[in-house]
């Protein structure tokens, strides 16, 4: 399943650049595929809908950081943990029981994000 931060969240920024993935973001920052990523051209997101890499979408919080869940591999063939949950000082990054994911379909999508 992909990581989701927690309400909880200080807005301390140290998960931010563990994300192997570029998955992570502040509040309220727009965000893309490409960004941080190998991914050109269009990309197909979990639900099928296909976006063009560099379109921008709106944030997922405009309160706390928060992680893209079509960009989130757990850290999935990088680490054998999540980076974001292993340095976050108040354990507000944790699994999102909305986002249950296969580790095939986790590496998967580290494939997809980095194409090299």
């Amino acid at each position: 399943m992909a990581i989701i931060i927690t309400e909880e969240c200080i807005n301390c920024g140290a998960c931010e650049p563990e994300c192997p993935n570029n998955a992570i973001y502040e509040a309220g920052v727009d965000w893309s595929i490409a960004q941080g990523t190998g991914v050109i051209g269009n990309f197909t997101l979990k639900n099928g809908t296909v976006v063009e890499a560099n379109e921008m979408f709106k944030p997922i919080s405009d309160e706390v950081y928060f992680i893209v869940p079509d960009k989130c591999t757990e850290c999935t063939g990088f680490h054998e943990e999540p980076q974001c949950a292993a340095v976050c000082p108040v354990d507000c990054c944790v699994p999102d029981p909305d986002h249950e994911e296969s580790e095939e379909v986790l590496l998967d999508r580290k494939e997809r994000l980095h194409l090299d």
